[in-house]
C-alpha cells in the first residue's frame, strides 16, 4: 500500500494542528449549520460569542464548537484576537478565520490550508476577485475595489481582496500580531500587521456566498461603505 501524503494524512486526522476561529454575534439561526459543516474537516472549531443575546453560543456548543464568551459586545476585531490567543494557547500551527453567517465554503478553507503547507506560506488570503464565481453586485464591487486600492497603498501589499474574512494564518505570523482595532478597522489592521512580519503570503480564489441572510446580517453595501470610510479617516 502506498503511504498517504502528509496532506491526506492531516485531512484524515481532522487537521488537528489547526483551529477555525469564528467571531459570533447573534447568529443562532445559522451557526449550528456552519459548525456542523466545518467539523468533518476541521476538528477544532472555536466560536467567540461576542455578547450575543439570542443564544448563539449555546447553539454553537451543541453543534460541537468550543465557545469562548465575551460578556458584552466588543466587536469583530476583539473577537478575532480572543480566538487567536485561544488557539495559540492550545499550540495551534494554523488558524483559519471564518465568518459565522455561512458565506464561506469549507472546501475553500481546506484548499487554503493545503496551499499554506505545500508552499510554506505564513498567510493565505481568500480573494473573491480572482475568479468569477462570486457575484457581489456592481456597487459593492466598486466599493470593495476602492477599499483594496487604499489598503494596498497604505500597507504596500498587493492584494485583490483585502476585506475577505476567510484567511489562513500560520502560528509564527499569529504570534507577531495583536489586533487593537475592535470593529471594522481590524480588516485593514490585520493586513498591515501581517505585512510587517515580512513572512510569505499568497491569495487563493474563493467563492463568497451572498445569501439573503448574509446580506441582511452585515454584507450590505452600507457595510462596505463603512469599511471605506474607516479606511479614509484613518
Amino acid at each position: 500500500m502506498m503511504p498517504a501524503s502528509s496532506e491526506s494524512a492531516s485531512a484524515l486526522q481532522g487537521h488537528l494542528d489547526t483551529w477555525v476561529v469564528i467571531p459570533l454575534y447573534n447568529e443562532a439561526s445559522i451557526i449550528g449549520d456552519v459548525v456542523r459543516q466545518l467539523r468533518p474537516v476541521f476538528t477544532n472549531v472555536v466560536c467567540i460569542d461576542d455578547g450575543s443575546s439570542d443564544g448563539s453560543g449555546a447553539v454553537a456548543r451543541a453543534a460541537g464548537a468550543h465557545v469562548v464568551t465575551h460578556p458584552i459586545n466588543m466587536g469583530q476585531g476583539a473577537a478575532l484576537q480572543t480566538g487567536f490567543e485561544y488557539a495559540l494557547e492550545r499550540n495551534a500551527d494554523y488558524v483559519v478565520t471564518f465568518d459565522a453567517d455561512g458565506q464561506h465554503r469549507v472546501e475553500d478553507a481546506e484548499i487554503m490550508i493545503g496551499r499554506a503547507r505545500d508552499e510554506n506560506l505564513a498567510v493565505v488570503y481568500g480573494s473573491r476577485f480572482l475568479d468569477d464565481r462570486t457575484k457581489p453586485g456592481i456597487l459593492k464591487k466598486i466599493v470593495l475595489k476602492t477599499a483594496v486600492t487604499v489598503t494596498n497603498w497604505a500597507t504596500h501589499t498587493r492584494l485583490t481582496d483585502a476585506h475577505n474574512g476567510l484567511r489562513v494564518i500560520r502560528a509564527d505570523a499569529l504570534r507577531r500580531i495583536k489586533l487593537k482595532q475592535d470593529r471594522m478597522a481590524h480588516g485593514t489592521e490585520i493586513v498591515v500587521l501581517l505585512g510587517r512580519t515580512g513572512l510569505p503570503y499568497a491569495e487563493q480564489p474563493v467563492e463568497v456566498l451572498y445569501t439573503d441572510y448574509s446580506r441582511a446580517k452585515g454584507q450590505s453595501l452600507l457595510n462596505s461603505v463603512n469599511i471605506l470610510i474607516d479606511l479614509v479617516i484613518r
